[in-house]
């Protein structure tokens, strides 16, 4: 009698549709134009947030040498390159194999070391992975099959001590009018179905996923997108971007 399968999180439509689009990844006016504009703000919360929790000084050479960070659904690199140039021992993980070799390409023209593997939270802990200082769980969570699942199978790959970054989409009217009939439908800033606003996740039902985990939850912080200047800025306003961050409590039990 064969074993049943393990659970997975991962959703087959979502990996397809980002595939699709994995060479345009580095191109700052085609699909991932808005991740472009979004990656300055997003690079200075990781920053900011890893050097207050670890100590380092921002202004010094490579400030996180040392410090291993995981970027989980890293798409074609766009978080993994920066944070390997800031220092970080950096592992990109993505379900997409096209992501990962767009990624890989464009690491190897930059002269950058990062470990990159076609794979799965769920499979580097099957693996006996060392767990990470730091996990970047960056616009993902709201393409998996299983959120739930999906986040605390990350959270077993955070060292004790270290901290999650985690951004997402929330579900209310006002992201289904920007984020997706606006971005999508209106402006075409992104392929039509890139989100499924049904998937959108409340800071509540992050929270309630988290609530028996041995971790402390800060945020949600807003970001918001002004269309006068081009920019994203980090904002109260958390109706349709947000971020938060995970710590694990130090004490807690490795689980890897």
């Amino acid at each position: 009698m064969n074993p049943a399968p393990a659970p997975s999180s991962i959703d087959e439509a979502e990996v397809a549709r980002f595939s699709a689009m994995a060479a345009e990844w580095w191109d700052p006016t085609g699909k991932f134009k808005p991740l472009h504009r979004f990656n300055p703000t997003r690079l200075a919360f990781i920053r900011d947030e890893a050097a207050l929790r670890f100590g380092r000084d921002i202004t010094a050479p490579r400030p996180f040498a040392g410090l291993r960070l995981l970027d989980i659904g890293c798409g074609g690199g766009l978080l993994s390159e920066p944070m390997t140039r800031l220092g970080f021992q950096v592992t990109g993980v993505d379900a997409s194999e096209r992501n990962i070799g767009t990624a890989k390409a464009h690491a190897a023209e930059q002269g950058l070391d990062i470990d990159y593997r076609a794979s799965t939270a769920e499979a580097l802990l099957a693996q006996g992975e060392a767990p990470f200082d730091v996990i970047l769980n960056m616009e993902v969570i709201e393409h998996v099959a299983d959120p739930a699942l999906f986040l605390k199978d990350c959270l077993r790959l955070l060292a004790p001590g270290g901290v999650m970054i985690l951004a997402t989409l929330n579900r209310t009217p006002k992201a289904m009018a920007l984020a997706v009939l606006g971005a999508e439908y209106i402006l075409r800033w992104l392929p039509v179905g890139t989100h499924d606003w049904r998937k959108f996740l409340k800071p509540e039902e992050i929270l309630g996923m988290l609530a028996d985990e041995p971790v402390q939850v800060a945020g949600p912080f807003g970001v918001s997108y002004d269309p006068f200047t081009g920019k994203w800025s980090r904002s109260g306003d958390v109706d349709v971007n947000y971020m938060m961050t995970i710590d694990r409590d130090a004490a807690a039990e490795p689980t890897v």
